[in-house]
């Protein structure tokens, strides 16, 4: 083998590969039901490997990941997915003779997770050394193998290429045992959870391994069968024997040991990293978050005891969610952890920690966003009662918004729709095929007060059938000199949409108009905002109206930054304003960076609106009227930020 030169090397772009299983998880949503109970689930990026990779790149690893995909819509939703979480996925290959693997998984009772891989000639199982690419090895700093993929004699000599070339070249190898007895053939279908079964067969293949490995990671289970040992402390000095590498024994709630040198008789005397008591509720994909926050450390050059405490802080978050990668902690989250801590055993019931969990995993980031709003409803009645209209013309009208906005926003970021469900529905199929930055849909009753919901009082219900991308919005008329009876109701109506939203996974804007409820000064609407954050709602969205003065916008600002840094932003709203109204508006929100943009709905559409419906205007002239209107102010916006 050829000596290592690390000198002559170009530094790596990547921090860390991984190579082996992926898969779809589709996990159970009801709790503590048997499997073949289960009525509906959540779908998620599994297998080992890509959790790692994922797991990795949230706590700010460059990571990549080697596995094969099939060419079919699971496929294209892991590769999306990985890109999404900031994995380099040039070394996922797609597979046009083989499906992508699935996975379906319960959880019935506390440490109890059945299993079933669907795995016959899966895609990543046909890994094979074509798929390893040398220069794309020499890219990283470390390579990470799994145990499954010494299982088949093709993924084996996949993986066996990959260490030679980073051995080669002067990276890490890194071993995850990840031993599940029925990927070997040692278990039937049903037993996927089964963690243990003896094996020489097995302990052979990881045997030939770990002389190769700088990092060795496995449970007690996984120790004894990388070993052929039949106890945790010789199995542990048998590894040693034929391999320098440090070895970390994860112990599930016991947290873990690192031993970095000679194995002594006490099973106990090696580096222990902090451990933190929580509640069990899910254990499946633990170790993959362990292995991520293991990795955060040890490839950063941190004290192993760091690199231990990281990797059981990982652990501990996964453990008391439902999900194995989409669950896995922000360096954000996990360094609010470690700092703050949490009063509660359970994680995921931590306020706090979900909100930076959530806004610190959000799809993308929005930093401008232009919106033509026509979600409104009842000023689109109102005109076609005047003329005698069937109501389905608005239905006609919204599709043509849509391709006003889509031809002033020409495939650029930045630009976006508000489009309503009673009217709107055909018009978000459009919108859906224009590559709008951003999608938003009212859940209000038009004009109501005190709030209600236009379609059903649960709310929650409504939120599962929406697209993942699109973003509740909801206007309510607020003012902080309401009665208390009315602010009550409004409050509590607010809350409960937050916390559906929360639940269902959607971002949420609010829309505060004040000013139809009382006068408008420098304190009404950073007061209303603040009246709103301390009941814990904390929006990914304001929409507000123009503010009179500097002044105001400051103290909205001040209210944002105190509450929630992670807030994506504001939106200014039109209230039919005329456009140079707008424009002035625009040159006053400067005084506040989280105003990112505008949604403006009748002082587009409202002209264009009452021609069309009555017939003086033809599809195109509407649509020209409109997409005028709209790029008028979006070059407007763009000049007073100095972006056009």
């Amino acid at each position: 083998m050829a000596q290592p030169n690390p000198g002559s090397q170009p530094e790596p772009s990547l921090d860390v590969i991984t190579i082996g299983r992926s898969s779809v998880d589709l996990y159970g949503q009801q709790i503590g039901s048997r499997l073949e109970d289960i009525g509906s689930f959540a779908k998620s990026v599994g297998g080992c490997p890509a959790n790692i990779a994922i797991g990795t790149a949230r706590l700010g690893l460059k990571s990549g990941l080697i596995t094969r995909v099939g060419d079919e819509q699971m496929g294209r939703f892991i590769i999306e997915q990985s890109a999404r979480e900031g994995v380099e996925t040039k070394g996922i290959k797609t597979d046009k003779e083989r499906l992508t693997a699935l996975v379906l998984l319960a959880v019935e009772a506390e440490g109890v997770s059945p299993m079933i891989f669907y795995r016959s000639d899966c895609a990543d199982m046909a890994l094979d050394e074509g798929d390893i690419d040398e220069t794309f090895i020499k890219s990283s700093r470390a390579v990470l193998v799994s145990g499954t993929h010494f299982s088949r004699p093709n993924t084996e000599a996949a993986q066996r290429k990959a260490i030679r070339i980073a051995k080669a070249n002067g990276r890490k190898v890194i071993f995850d045992i990840d031993y599940r007895p029925n990927l070997w053939g040692l278990a039937g279908h049903a037993e996927g959870f089964e963690r243990y079964v003896k094996s020489d067969r097995v302990s052979s293949k990881m045997k030939e391994t770990l002389p190769d490995c700088d990092l060795i990671v496995g449970t007690e289970e996984e120790i004894l069968i990388a070993s052929g040992a039949d106890d945790v402390l010789g199995a542990l000095k048998e590894i040693r024997l034929i391999s320098p590498a440090t070895i970390v024994l994860k112990r599930g709630a016991m947290g873990c040991i690192v031993y970095d040198g000679p194995i002594s008789d006490n099973l106990e005397d090696g580096i222990v990293g902090e451990g933190f008591p929580i509640e069990v509720f899910n254990v499946l994909g633990a170790g993959d978050a362990f292995m991520s926050g293991l990795l955060r450390g040890w490839l950063k050059n941190e004290p192993l005891k760091t690199c231990a405490t990281w990797a059981n802080a990982c652990g501990a978050f996964a453990v008391s969610r439902l999900l194995c990668s989409p669950e896995y902690p922000t360096w954000a989250e996990l360094d609010f952890f470690l700092k703050q801590g949490s009063q509660h055993r359970a994680l995921r019931k931590d306020a706090a920690i979900n909100h930076i969990h959530w806004a610190s995993t959000r799809k993308g980031d929005i930093p401008l966003l232009m919106a033509l709003a026509i979600d409104h409803r009842s000023q689109l009645t109102s005109i076609c009662d005047e003329l005698g209209l069937d109501y389905k013309k608005i239905v006609a009208f919204k599709r043509l918004a849509v391709e006003a906005a889509a031809r002033v926003a020409d495939g650029r970021s930045g630009y976006g729709m508000l489009i309503d469900e009673r009217f709107g529905r055909d018009a978000f199929f459009d919108a859906a095929t224009k590559n709008f930055a951003w999608i938003g849909r009212p859940v209000e009753l038009p004009g109501s007060k005190p709030l209600r919901f236009e379609f059903s009082q649960d709310i929650g219900s409504q939120l599962v059938e929406w697209p993942l991308d699109h973003c509740i919005k909801c206007l309510c008329f607020y003012h902080p000199d309401d009665p208390a009876a009315l602010k009550t109701e409004q409050q509590e109506k607010l809350r409960t949409l937050f916390e559906a939203a929360r639940k269902v996974g959607r971002e949420l804007l609010i829309e505060i108009i004040s000013s139809k409820n009382g006068p408008l000064t420098d304190d009404t609407v950073s007061t209303a905002m603040e009246e709103l954050y301390a009941l814990g709602i904390k929006p990914d969205w304001w929409k507000l109206e123009p503010q009179a003065s500097t002044a105001a916008w400051k103290k909205i600002e001040a209210v944002i930054a105190k509450n929630d840094p992670w807030c994506r932003g504001i939106v200014l709203l039109g209230l039919e304003a005329p456009a140079d109204e707008l424009v002035k508006g625009f040159e006053a929100t400067l005084a506040a960076p989280s105003v990112k943009g505008f949604a403006v709905g009748r002082t587009i559409f409202a002209e264009a609106a009452r021609g069309w419906l009555s017939g003086k205007l033809n599809d195109e002239e509407a649509i020209s009227d409109m997409a005028r209107r709209f790029r008028q102010l979006t070059d407007a916006w763009l000049k007073t930020r100095g972006l056009n």
